[in-house]
């Protein structure tokens, strides 16, 4: 469907949302174009407001749950279940919460498991960005059930599932484009990790590498709104630090800086592992002779035992990273975060459970490279490593390998912990991890569960080619048309004359050249006029021509609105005077040329004149000595 026609609406409009178009055309100085978009902006801050609120909701929501679920009470404190008393018992909770989330999967809906991410990829690239209402309020109780009950996930995933929803809710509100609905999901999604977090310029980058897959103003702007709406609710609603502390770390000098990009490059293989290992879990849940919604009871039972003997894998566990960029931590407690961890998170997200990825993979990254620095510590004494910023690369190379995720892994870092002389370091561990994962992986974490399902993700953010060329680069110059005056008898005489290679639609002209219209072949055929009749009674599409300064793309969305197969291309919007025409197939030979230009390998070097005289006079020298 042409992303330029607005779609009616899969949810009955509000007199809200009647309303903001009214806004739209009260703004006279604008042009239509930029009128939506300060409408879509407008919305997009309207949706980080309230996916703050939300956020601020699902924590209350997980620590009443938590409270009730381990230590028999009913408060919004927050508890880590690591604390509990229930020996034992402990094991069982998990499974409760795995029934729970089950049998909301089966009366609620089945879009509900996994960690979301994946989900609203799936919706934005095969669904037009359309995601079911339901889920703005079935992902956050499930998701605070399954990690109030012990789930090892963090409450961002959740949030951002949720964000995403509700920012696709209202877009099916309004009378918007799919792309528009796409931006109202991402914005909607990522003020959430911006909420959770305080991260706004990471949020924005996960929007582009993960959900947009392009960078233009029309969708990066309303997103940074809302990523910047989400932050100013973190610090009314959350706190304003930081919301990992580490202590201060110095810049580090270059054998360290070698060191943490060996290190990245090393936890960049074990996310590729880390990868591998929680679809191979997923399988085996497959494999199962039971009903899918007895899977997250028979993963709870796995978090529910690893719990009993390692408590502080229970639960969202924020505080185990800020433990971890402390350098503070025992090294069984490091063991136990970097190992355990991750089989109860592998083990409840390939249950299908509902949770998240983020917090568990920045905690095994953060125990892997407290682990990894531990032993260049000990091999290399005064390489000038440190273990907080070792658990900094651990945590963010493990992110970017596992999503491929490059900046948003780098920014989150930087502004999760306030340590700005970490860039460099970063940014080589980052950038080691995401090469491997590139070579091992053929699906990230994020995106192997819809590629099974046949749905593509982009990898690459290269310019729009159609938006590059011109009509005039690649027009017909000699354009046929025909007067207004022919009649229909002529017309018939010419067509005939071609034996079926005219195109369906003929361009006709008035007695100066102007452009008048279109008239289609069927037209001509079926009509049931008089053959000495003018041809001029048959012409339509009046407005279907371009100039050569209109963008190839803009040319595209006028034949495909317009159903026609020839373009008329005109001397300016007043005149309209025909100097052209542009086809389908001039469009694809144009793409084709372009295409094979920007993958064609040669030798193209340029050198001034001067320059080789030099060199052929170096060369003359020389063989003279």
């Amino acid at each position: 469907m042409d992303e330029n026609k607005s779609e009616r609406s899969v949810v009955p409009q509000s007199s809200v949302f009647k309303a903001l178009p009214r806004f739209a055309d009260a703004i006279t100085f604008f042009p239509p174009d930029k009128k939506r978009f300060l409408v879509i902006s407008l919305v997009a801050v309207i949706t980080g407001a309230l996916v703050s609120l939300v956020a601020r909701l699902l924590i209350y929501l997980i620590n009443i749950f938590t409270n009730i679920s381990f230590f028999g009470e009913f408060s919004v404190r927050h508890l880590s279940p690591a604390a509990n008393q229930l020996g034992l018992f402990v094991i069982v909770v998990p499974v409760i919460g795995g029934l729970l989330v089950g049998l909301m999967a089966v009366y609620g809906s089945k879009a509900i498991r996994g960690h979301g991410i994946p989900e609203a990829m799936e919706q934005i690239l095969t669904n037009h960005s359309k995601i079911h209402p339901s889920i703005t309020w079935l992902k956050p109780l499930s998701s605070a059930i399954s990690i109030g009950t012990g789930g090892p996930f963090g409450a961002e995933g959740p949030v951002i599932a949720t964000g995403g929803a509700l920012g696709s809710t209202i877009g099916q509100l309004l009378r918007i484009t799919p792309h528009e609905r796409k931006v109202l999901l991402a914005a909607g999604a990522t003020a959430g990790m911006s909420a959770i977090f305080g991260t706004p310029v990471a949020a924005i980058f996960l929007a582009i590498e993960l959900l947009l897959f392009e960078f233009s103003p029309r969708s990066v702007i309303p997103v940074a709104l809302a990523c910047i709406t989400g932050a100013a609710g973190h610090r009314l609603l959350f706190e304003t630090g930081p919301v990992f502390p580490a202590p201060h770390i110095e810049a580090p000098g270059n054998t360290a800086l070698f060191i943490y990009s060996i290190i990245g490059l090393v936890t960049g293989i074990i996310a590729a592992l880390v990868t591998k290992a929680v679809y191979y879990v997923e399988d085996a849940f497959e494999k199962l002779p039971v009903h899918w919604a007895l899977w997250p009871a028979i993963g709870g039972l796995g978090v529910g035992l690893i719990g009993y003997f390692a408590p502080l894998t229970l639960g969202v566990g924020y505080e185990n990273i800020t433990g971890l960029l402390s350098g503070s931590f025992p090294l069984k407690v490091i063991f136990f975060l970097c190992v355990l961890k991750f089989i109860s998170w592998a083990i409840a997200l390939g249950s299908g459970t509902s949770g998240g990825t983020l917090a568990p993979l920045l905690t095994i990254g953060g125990a892997t490279g407290v682990l990894l620095g531990m032993a260049c510590i000990r091999l290399f004494p005064y390489s000038g490593v440190v273990l907080p910023l070792a658990a900094m690369i651990g945590m963010s190379a493990m992110f970017a390998g596992a999503s491929r995720a490059l900046l948003t892994s780098i920014v989150f870092a930087l502004e999760a912990t306030g340590q700005s002389s970490a860039l460099l370091p970063l940014l080589g561990a980052c950038t080691c991890a995401y090469v491997v994962s590139y070579f091992m992986l053929e699906n990230t974490i994020m995106t192997e569960k819809i590629a099974r399902r046949g749905v593509k993700t982009p990898n690459t953010y290269e310019p729009d080619l159609f938006e590059r060329v011109h009509v005039k680069e690649i027009m017909r110059e000699e354009a046929i048309t025909f007067s207004s005056e022919n009649t229909i008898a002529e017309i018939k005489d010419w067509l005939s004359s071609q034996n079926g290679s005219a195109s369906g639609h003929l361009i006709v002209v008035n007695d100066e050249g102007d452009f008048t219209g279109l008239i289609s072949l069927t037209d001509i055929y079926k009509t049931s006029l008089d053959p000495v009749s003018q041809v001029g009674v048959l012409v339509h599409d009046s407005n279907t021509c371009v100039t050569g300064e209109t963008s190839l793309r803009a040319a595209a969305l006028l034949l495909a609105n317009r159903d026609s197969e020839v373009l008329p291309v005109v001397s300016n919007s007043s005149t309209r005077k025909v100097i052209g025409a542009i086809t389908y197939k001039d469009m694809m030979a144009a793409y084709q040329v372009n295409l094979a230009e920007l993958h064609r390998s040669s030798r193209n070097i340029s050198i001034r004149r001067s320059g080789i005289k030099i060199l052929l006079h170096g060369r003359k020298l020389l063989s003279k000595l």
